[in-house]
Order: C-alpha cells, then sequence, then structure tokens
C-alpha cells in the first residue's frame, strides 16, 4: 500500500491537526476497555451502561431481539449481560456505539452500506472463528471496528463522501486512492488514529490499519488474516461497503481459509448471505 507523503499530507483538503471529529460514545469505549479486564466486575460494566438511558434500552433491544431469542426477556442491563455473555457485549456496544457515531448520517444510502457491511464482516468472523480456536467475541468485535475509519471520513464530509462511495468504481485500492485525493488519508489510517485516541487495545489498532494490506505468505493465520477475508466474504455476500467493488468469487475465498475454518461453509453462499441478512435485519431494527 503507497501511503501519501508528508508533503501531500500536509497539503491534504482536511487539516487533521486541527480537526476536532465528533467523540465515539463514551460509554461503548470504557465497555470494551473494562470488558478487556479480566478483574472486572459484571455489576461494573451494568451500572456503566445503565448510566447512559438511550444507550442502555438499545443494549436491552438487542439483547431481546431475534438475533439471541432468550428464553426469559431480559429486563435489566445485568440480565442482558447474562443473556450476551460479559465478552460479547464488547462487540454489541460497538454495533451501538457505531451506530451513534455516524447520527444521522446514516440516512445517505452510502453510508447505510458502510455500516451493513461492518456488521456483515464482524458476523461472519464471528462465525468463521466458532470454528477454530479463535476468540469470536473478539472476531465479531474486531469486524465492527475494521471500517470505523470510513465513519471517520463520513462524519467529516459527508456529503462528498457519501458522492465518492456512491460513484466510484473497482479495487479497494482505487477507494484508498480516492480516499486520499479527497482527504490527504485513507479510511484505513483515519481508523487507526481513532483507535489510539479513543485508547483501544493495540490488537484493533493493527487490524484496522491493515485490512487491506495483502495477506501474509508464510502460512500464518490470526485475527489480522481472518478479518480480511471476512471483509472480502461481506463483499462478495451482498453487503459491499460500496456498490461498486470489485468482489472475489466464493469459491477463491473459501481457499483461503484454514480447512477447520472452511468447514462453516458448506451451506453456500445463498443461505450464507440470507442468515447474514436476517441476523443485521434483527440488529437494524433495535
Amino acid at each position: 500500500m503507497t501511503l501519501p507523503t508528508m508533503q501531500q499530507r500536509n497539503e491534504a483538503a482536511v487539516p487533521w491537526a486541527n480537526l476536532r471529529l465528533p467523540p465515539f460514545p463514551q460509554v461503548a469505549i470504557r465497555v470494551l476497555q473494562l470488558a478487556n479486564n479480566e478483574n472486572v466486575q459484571l455489576h461494573e460494566l451494568s451500572d456503566l451502561i445503565s448510566s447512559d438511558a438511550a444507550f442502555a434500552s438499545e443494549v436491552l433491544t438487542i439483547a431481546n431481539s431475534a438475533m439471541f431469542a432468550p428464553r426469559y426477556p431480559a429486563n435489566s442491563i445485568l440480565q442482558a449481560i447474562a443473556v450476551l455473555g460479559a465478552n460479547h457485549l464488547q462487540g454489541m456496544c460497538l454495533t451501538v456505539g457505531a451506530r451513534a457515531y455516524l447520527g444521522k448520517s446514516i440516512s445517505y444510502p452510502a453510508f447505510r452500506e458502510i455500516w451493513r457491511h461492518n456488521l456483515a464482516c464482524a458476523l461472519i468472523a464471528e462465525q468463521v472463528a466458532s470454528a477454530g480456536f479463535m476468540d469470536k467475541d473478539i472476531a465479531y468485535t474486531s469486524g465492527v471496528l475494521h471500517d470505523i475509519g470510513r465513519f471517520g471520513l463520513a462524519v467529516i464530509q459527508p456529503q462528498d463522501y457519501a458522492r465518492l462511495l456512491g460513484t466510484h468504481l473497482g479495487t479497494a485500492e482505487t477507494i484508498l486512492e480516492a480516499e486520499r485525493d479527497l482527504f490527504g488519508w485513507d479510511h484505513c489510517e483515519v481508523g487507526r488514529m481513532l483507535i489510539v485516541e479513543w485508547k483501544l487495545p493495540c490488537e484493533f489498532e493493527t487490524i484496522v490499519a491493515e485490512h487491506h494490506f495483502p495477506r501474509r505468505t508464510d502460512g500464518f493465520w490470526g485475527m489480522g488474516e481472518l478479518i480480511k477475508v471476512s471483509c472480502k466474504m461481506a463483499d462478495t455476500a451482498g453487503f459491499a461497503a460500496y456498490p461498486g467493488c470489485d468482489v472475489t468469487p466464493f469459491p477463491d475465498l473459501l481457499n483461503e481459509l484454514p480447512d477447520r475454518e472452511r468447514s462453516q461453509f458448506q451451506i453456500g453462499l445463498e443461505t450464507l448471505a440470507s442468515e447474514i441478512g436476517c441476523k443485521i435485519h434483527s440488529l437494524e431494527s433495535a
């Protein structure tokens, strides 16, 4: 990936040194930070989420949605945590937080596609991880976060960025170049800066910054590689981040997965797309 020179950055249309992006909901960031502490008590997470009534309402709605179909309805955040699980709660709070971060911009069709792409990537990554020895909750959270830089760009110049996404054709590399032309930075770089600014775990910084890098050739299979493939799978399944992007044939994507993880997708592309679509609908309806 070719990054812009310092001079190009200094001449960029967006003065990053003076720019103050809207803050990501602090409840979501604190939940992620706390949930990564093995000594955290569930009541601490419950009290934190409950401190924001609107945020708590969305988390409760998700916990009671068809996606989780609890045996008994959750009537409190503590019960919602029991339904979701403390680890999965991280991803759910980021899902709610990302939607709040986009705010009114999500009404733009192009930004709605970014939103659906992130959710699809998260759900696919979770499914792939569950087949192997990877943390499916971290996989989901990584999927939600992987394109957070697009959200950052979306709140800066929403009309211009929506126009770029709505009319652009080609590969991920060409969209990155178009973003650099418009902003001076691409969404991978912006995402990395946001992760650092929000003080989120450094593992997410690497995934966000490198999810469009070429695959490693040494046979290593980790969370970064999982998100790269899940991102492309989301595109191929009909949840592309922008309508003109090139997609990789599904059989080729399956060949990128280790044998154990590949076994999750005997259902075929159409069934996968339908299942992911139903889950996204549940999350969007929350």
